[in-house]
């Protein structure tokens, strides 16, 4: 017979679609249903079931956007079923889902009477196992609205309760009893893992041909009009195909089942927390049959989220993580952003994750779980391996749009020399179903091939959760040694890293940064989200610090219970759909609010503490939290202010002028800088031509993922902001109102009278639409590189473009500084809450003898918030020539922890000094085990080895080296501990000390 491989596959299909999907279940039986619209937010199940319901019949519409409605179902199983050998009886529901794909629409969590969960309802996911004969099951339906419908990124008002509406937006389809029919479903199976596995392989091979040839004898075997009684005959045409064994060189694939559930994003918070416990219930249902099936989940946050709100359920979660079925990993409080969170911000992030998985199940996590993170900073391998990790999983960096990671297993080296034994898994997916599809594109794609055999897919649906299904399991199952695919087994993390390194002993390096050649535009969308994770970040520092400064001298109470709630609040925020400004309008609406509860709170640790230690008085003090002395005051001490004449603006000729004793600053009429000499070298570095200080407007029309991304081709389209409408001196203020578009800007410039830097604060009225922000700073530069500040350390990376890895960094994110260099001569540009930056080479400038720095303030996207970062927006930025990195880290502390005046009677000694600046002390608070012992946190700054002593301030009676959890460990740094503490430090290392009391 003459062979037509399209034609016979059209008649696979034909059979599965039609015939196979009716005949699953082999009866129905309707059920009764009554609801509840819940009048506003989710209720407790057990104010849910005390209301009164009514009467629904399927077919009714349900579900404003964002609402609930709870159904009560009650029914019986037909005594007709009940010997019916091969099948089982199930509930099946429909809630009107719809193309959009699961986590992004309606779903609902099931409950029996005594308010104990059964599994959720998801829409690849519908089944509701039953109990007995008798049903009587409660289902609180989510009407989640699908947001990004098919992403193609239109704006819509979904994402704000206000504007979202108030009809329903789902209709009942579906709410009745099914007789599943087992080998129907197991035939469906078979199909769909052999059907996938035939476009895999090649048509010309025997085994391509052959497992076409039995499926077409399965169909041939299955009568259409007799399903369930013909589908064992089917099955049993496919045997012989399903257990001819993989080659024995074949990939090997650890299958981890697996839910990335977004802490937050196209859904508010609150709904997270639902969709967390439906999908871990789902998996909990799972478990029942598959006994070596396991799930890991990461994020500290979901599971006491859980822990808080479904008793119940994490009762059963403690119990499957003591059994190694649920594998809590990561170790991190949410899967953080690592680009922006602040040095201490993301070693709490390991802190407070690995503590919480401690103190409930007993577990550390040793692999550090990461696979939608927009891009690695290249401080991470060091705090990983402080924190007491080993291992590091990412997939995002395969959504590179310029180049591909040349690794698939490999060793990630840090800024400090640290290597972490890292993976990328080559399925390039965390939303994994199994398919052959996706199995061949692990072993095609995975780089190590010719020296390592393993590698991770993460499967089960994930962003809105649901997790793994029994269709994946079934796929894993036929997949074990099947000819033609990779091998597949059910695992855990740790077991396939262990087996992964022990396997590959010497795999390659990369060092440095794992930077994102996409989703740029997150450094910089929801302005007001990231301006409250920096500020709070700073009060956190402050307030530890003044508290145990209060503790040590004075025996104050020290708050540590709300300073760990205040901490796990903000690390919470630096999700990486919160604090990268991705989220829709509620989410970062409640981010705004929750940023300023937090800073009321600590301000008032802080005032209640900064009291204490200076009493009542009316001296005038400044209080300077800064690892550095600022303003006349010492490091982390308080003194009495100095006296310094501010810097005033002068009339110079058409514009003014700053005089200060280090440099000498012109701006002109238009409110734009035009001269800044270094009165030290006497070097200009300002071209009058292009000046400094200078609002750009740019387009920002990318295209796709609009909060997301930025375009290179938008940055050559920008706009100088040069008119001004008012320019006035106001004090030591010199004020410039401007108008654009839609929006009005006050610039307002003024000098430090300490340092000379010239500090510009922006209070920006922002209206317009898909525009880009920018403040430039045109330099006579010609740098080479430029340093941006990282998480203990900076980085350095090329201003020029010359290869696609150079070019794919036109927009890189900072920390407070960036700082451009030629030679040994450096300029700073340090900012209060930004951390986008672009530094390039002037175009046509002679012999590239000019260097353009600028800061991303603003932008404005459609998508997911049309209204994003609209009003009004604060911002301080600083330029400070001639400046060292130390100068740099002194400048950034300046703007971002500020010395402040307060009125007392006594000067605060610090609790410990350092000899040395480029020693940078990171936190000072008291130990977690609550002995009183004092934590030291700090690390080299300037990148290069350096010995550096510490004095305590206060009777210490023991010095050790810690983890960043304050376990002691073998001494890296630590060479004296009598009296002084001597440190020798390599590289920007970090360094947590124990000082015992």
């Amino acid at each position: 017979m003459h062979r037509n491989d399209r034609l016979a596959l059209q008649r696979v299909d034909r059979l599965a679609g039609d015939r196979l999907i009716p005949a699953l279940y082999r009866d129905t039986a309707p059920l009764d249903i009554t609801a509840w619209e819940v009048p506003g937010e989710p209720v407790p199940f057990a104010e849910a079931v005390a209301q009164d319901y009514a009467p629904v019949p399927v077919g009714t519409a349900w579900g404003r956007p964002w609402g609930t409605v709870w159904f009560h179902v009650t029914g019986s199983v037909p005594a007709s079923w009940r010997d019916t050998p091969g099948t089982r009886p199930e509930i099946v529901v429909d809630l009107g889902f719809d193309s959009s794909g699961p986590g992004f629409q309606a779903e609902a969590l099931v409950f029996r009477p005594d308010g104990s969960i059964v599994k959720a309802i998801e829409p690849r996911n519908a089944a509701v196992p039953i109990d007995g004969d008798v049903i009587d099951l409660w289902i609180e339906a989510a009407g989640n609205p699908s947001v990004a419908g098919t992403f193609t990124f239109a704006a819509t008002p979904l994402g704000d309760r206000a504007t979202a509406g108030d009809e329903p937006i789902y209709r009942l389809r579906r709410l009745d009893l099914g007789l599943l029919d087992q080998t129907v479903w197991e035939l469906q199976q078979d199909i769909w893992t052999l059907r996938g596995l035939v476009d895999e392989l090649e048509p010309d091979r025997t085994r391509h041909a052959r497992v076409l040839a039995a499926l077409g004898r399965a169909v041939d075997a299955v009568d259409p009009d007799d399903v369930a009684g013909t589908a064992a005959a089917g099955r049993a045409e496919l045997r012989a195909v399903l257990a001819a064994p993989a080659s024995p060189s074949s990939h090997q694939l650890t299958a981890v089942g697996h839910a990335h559930i977004d802490s937050a994003w196209l859904w508010p918070i609150r709904e997270t927390v639902r969709k967390v416990a439906r999908t871990f219930s789902n998996v909990l249902d799972l478990m029942r049959t598959e006994d070596d099936f396991v799930f890991a989940a990461s994020s500290a946050q979901q599971y006491a989220w859980m822990k808080e709100h479904y008793p119940e359920l994490f009762g059963r979660m403690k119990d499957a993580v003591a059994a190694g079925r649920f594998a809590p990993v990561g170790g991190m409080w949410v899967e953080s952003d690592t680009n922006m969170p602040g040095s201490e911000a993301l070693a709490r992030q390991f802190v407070e994750g690995k503590r919480f998985f401690l103190e409930e199940f007993g577990v550390e996590p040793l692999e550090v779980w990461l696979p939608d993170s927009f891009g690695y900073s290249a401080a991470l391998p060091q705090i990983i391996t402080a924190a007491g990790s080993r291992w590091f999983l990412t997939q995002k960096i395969s959504w590179n749009e310029t180049n591909r990671m040349p690794h698939h297993t490999f060793l990630w080296e840090g800024i400090d020399g640290t290597r972490v034994f890292t993976h990328f898994p080559p399925v390039d997916t965390y939303n994994s179903e199994l398919s052959a599809a996706e199995l061949a594109l692990a072993e095609r794609q995975f780089a190590e091939k010719a020296d390592a055999s393993h590698s991770l897919v993460p499967f089960g649906w994930g962003d809105g959760g649901g997790g793994p299904t029994r269709e994946m399991i079934a796929a894993a199952r036929r997949t074990a040694d099947l000819e033609g695919s990779p091998r597949v087994r059910l695992g855990s993390p740790s077991q396939f890293f262990s087996d992964a390194e022990a396997e590959y002993t010497e795999p390659p390096v990369w060092s440095g940064e794992l930077y994102l050649e996409y989703h740029r535009g997150t450094y910089s969308a929801q302005a007001r989200t990231k301006r409250g994770n920096r500020r709070s970040e700073h009060l956190l520092r402050a307030a530890e610090l003044w508290a145990t400064i209060d503790t040590v001298r004075t025996g104050a109470p020290y708050p540590a219970g709300q300073l760990r709630s205040l901490w796990q609040t903000v690390l919470l925020h630096q999700f990486h759909d919160i604090l990268p400004g991705t989220s829709i309008a509620w989410v970062h609406q409640e981010a705004e609010a929750t940023y300023a509860r937090v800073a009321a709170e600590l301000q008032e640790i802080i005032d209640t503490a900064v009291r204490s230690l200076t009493g009542e008085g009316d001296r005038a003090l400044t209080v300077n939290a800064a690892p550095m002395p600022l303003a006349g005051a010492p490091a982390l001490g308080v003194a009495e202010a100095a006296s310094v004449l501010p810097v005033v603006p002068e009339r110079d000729g058409d514009g003014w002028s700053f005089r200060h004793e280090r440099f000498h600053w012109a701006i002109d009429g238009r409110g734009l800088v035009v001269g800044a000499v270094d009165l030290t070298t006497g070097r200009e570095l300002i071209d009058p031509a292009f000046p400094a200080g200078v609002l750009q407007l740019f387009r920002d029309t990318p295209r796709e993922w609009d909060a997301w991304n930025i375009d290179a081709e938008d940055g050559t389209l920008g706009t100088t902001l040069a008119d001004v409408v008012e320019i006035v001196a106001d004090g030591a203020d010199l004020v410039v109102h401007r108008r654009f578009g839609s929006s009005e800007l006050e610039q307002r410039y003024s000098v430090d009278p300490f340092s000379g830097a010239l500090e510009i604060a922006l209070r920006l009225d922002w209206h317009e639409r898909q525009k880009m922000l920018k403040i430039a700073f045109p330099l006579r530069v010609r740098a080479e590189r430029a340093e941006s500040e990282i998480q203990f350390g900076h980085v350095s990376r090329p201003v020029h473009a010359n290869t696609t890895w150079d070019a794919a960094k036109f927009e890189t994110v900072a920390h407070r500084w960036i700082r451009v260099v030629e030679g040994g001569y450096g300029v700073a540009v340090a900012n209060d809450s930004s951390y986008g930056h672009d530094v390039q080479r002037a175009p046509g400038a002679d012999g590239g003898a000019r260097t353009v720095a600028r800061v991303t303030l603003v932008r404005a996207p459609l998508f997911p918030d049309p209204e994003a970062d609209q009003g009004a927006h604060e911002f301080r930025v600083s330029l400070l020539p001639s400046a060292t990195v130390a100068d740099a880290i002194g400048e950034g502390l300046r703007l971002n922890l500020p010395p402040v005046a307060v009125r007392g009677a006594d000067e605060v000694a610090p609790l410990l000094t350092l000899d040395d600046p480029g020693v940078v002390v990171e936190a000072v608070k008291l130990a977690d085990d609550g002995s009183g012992d004092v934590i030291v946190r700090l690390y080299e700054g300037l990148g290069s080895s350096r010995t550096a002593r510490v004095t305590a301030g206060f009777a210490v009676t023991a010095v050790t080296q810690t983890d960043l959890l304050e376990r002691e460990i073998e001494s890296t740094a630590l060479r004296e501990t009598t009296g002084t503490v001597r440190l020798d430090l390599s590289p920007f290392q970090l360094v947590t000390l124990r000082l015992a009391r």
